[in-house]
C-alpha cells in the first residue's frame, strides 16, 4: 500500500462541539494531524475520544465546529471523506456466522470490487494480517486478537490513506498487543496516516508521534510524548548503593552537585532527586568514587506519561468519567 502525500493535513478540526441531552460529550476540540503518522488521542474510558472519531468519519454530526479530511468538510463533502478513510471499532464489525474469507468478499462486494477483484483482495489481506490458515474457519472460533485483525483488514480492503482506530488493542493480550502495534507501524511505514485513540499510557508512549490528551471532553494538552513529559516537570537521578551505611555521605554529595536535597529511602539504600540537567550525571559518579562509595545502580528517568496526565488532569489515566462514559457508550 503506497499512498500520495500533500501538505494538506489528513485531519484538522476546529472547535468540534457534540451534544447529548445536557452532556457535552465532545467540548470544543481542536486538532491537526499531519499526514504519514500516528497520532495517538489519550483518555479515559468516556473522555470523548469515540465521540470525536465518529465526527471526523461522518458517523456523526457535530453540533458546532468544523473539520476536514485531506481538506474535505465532514458535513459538507460526507462521500469524499468517506472515500479516504477507513474506520475499526472497539468491536469487531464482522459476521460471526461465516468464514473469514467470506466476511471480507462481502464487505469487498459492498464497496464495489468485482467478484474476482473480490477474492484477491481478500486473499491479500488474509496474508498480510497471518489470517491464511484460518481463512475457511467460522468466526466464533477465532480468538479475539485474530478478530480485530480481521476488522483491521476489513478496514483496508480499499486502502484507505487514513485509518481511524478506536481502542485497537483493548482487551488483547500482551503478544496480540505487540503484534498490532507492529501491524500499525507498518501502514505508517507504507505511507498511511492512522488517529489512533487509546486509554493505554504504553501504547499512546510507544506508537504515537504525537499525542493529544482529551479528558472530559476537552482537549487538554497536544504534543510529542517527550514535549508532554518536560511539560510537567524535570527529569529525575535513581541511584542504589552498595552499602547502605554510606548514604548519608552519598546524599551530601548528590545533593550538592545538584543543588537541591535529595530523597533518601535508607532501608534500600535508595537515593532519588529531581535533575534540570542531566549531563551532570558523571561528575556525581566520579565523586561517588572518589569518597568509596559504591553505585549498584543509576538510572535517569523522564516524567511518565502516568505522571503528565494526572498533572495535567488532576486525576489518573484509569480512572474513568463516570457521567460522560455512560453517554459515550450509548452512541459508541
Amino acid at each position: 500500500m503506497n499512498f500520495s502525500h500533500s501538505t494538506v493535513p489528513a485531519v484538522e478540526a476546529d472547535g468540534l462541539v457534540k451534544l447529548f441531552g445536557q452532556q457535552r460529550a465532545v467540548d470544543g476540540v481542536s486538532l491537526t494531524v499531519p499526514q504519514g503518522m500516528v497520532y495517538g488521542v489519550l483518555g479515559p474510558n468516556g473522555a470523548g475520544k469515540t465521540t470525536t472519531i465518529r465526527m471526523l468519519a461522518t458517523l456523526l454530526r457535530p453540533d458546532a465546529g468544523h473539520a476536514r479530511i485531506f481538506g474535505h468538510d465532514v458535513v459538507k463533502e460526507p462521500n469524499a471523506v468517506r472515500s479516504l478513510v477507513g474506520v475499526t471499532g472497539q468491536y469487531a464489525s464482522v459476521d460471526e456466522d461465516m468464514s473469514a474469507t467470506e466476511n471480507l468478499i462481502i464487505f469487498s462486494r459492498l464497496l464495489g470490487l468485482s467478484r474476482a477483484d473480490s477474492r484477491r483482495r481478500s486473499a491479500e489481506l488474509l496474508k498480510e494480517f497471518d489470517l491464511t490458515e484460518a481463512a475457511n474457519k467460522p468466526l466464533k472460533n477465532f480468538s479475539g486478537g485474530m478478530r480485530r485483525r480481521l476488522d483491521l483488514a476489513a478496514s483496508l480492503i480499499a486502502t484507505p490513506p487514513l485509518l481511524f482506530l478506536d481502542e485497537p488493542t483493548t482487551g488483547l493480550d500482551p503478544r496480540t498487543r505487540a503484534q498490532m502495534w507492529e501491524t500499525i507501524r507498518r501502514l505508517v511505514r507504507d505511507g498511511a496516516t492512522v488517529l489512533l485513540t487509546t486509554q493505554y499510557l504504553d501504547e499512546a508512549d510507544q506508537l504515537a508521534d504525537r499525542i493529544a490528551v482529551i479528558d472530559r471532553g476537552k482537549l487538554v494538552a497536544d504534543g510529542t510524548s517527550d514535549e508532554l513529559k518536560a511539560s510537567v516537570g524535570n527529569s529525575s537521578l535513581h541511584l542504589t548503593l552498595q552499602d547502605k551505611a554510606q548514604i548519608d555521605d552519598a546524599r551530601r554529595i548528590v545533593s550538592e552537585a545538584l543543588g537541591v536535597e535529595a530523597a533518601v529511602t535508607p532501608e534500600a539504600a535508595r537515593l532519588t532527586a529531581p535533575m534540570i540537567d542531566t549531563s551532570v550525571t558523571p561528575e556525581i559518579l566520579i565523586r561517588l568514587r572518589d569518597n568509596g562509595i559504591v553505585v549498584d545502580e543509576i538510572t535517569v528517568q523522564k516524567p511518565s506519561l502516568d505522571e503528565v496526565f494526572l498533572t495535567i488532569t488532576g486525576h489518573p489515566a484509569e480512572e474513568a468519567a463516570d457521567a460522560d462514559s455512560d453517554t459515550e457508550r450509548s452512541v459508541a
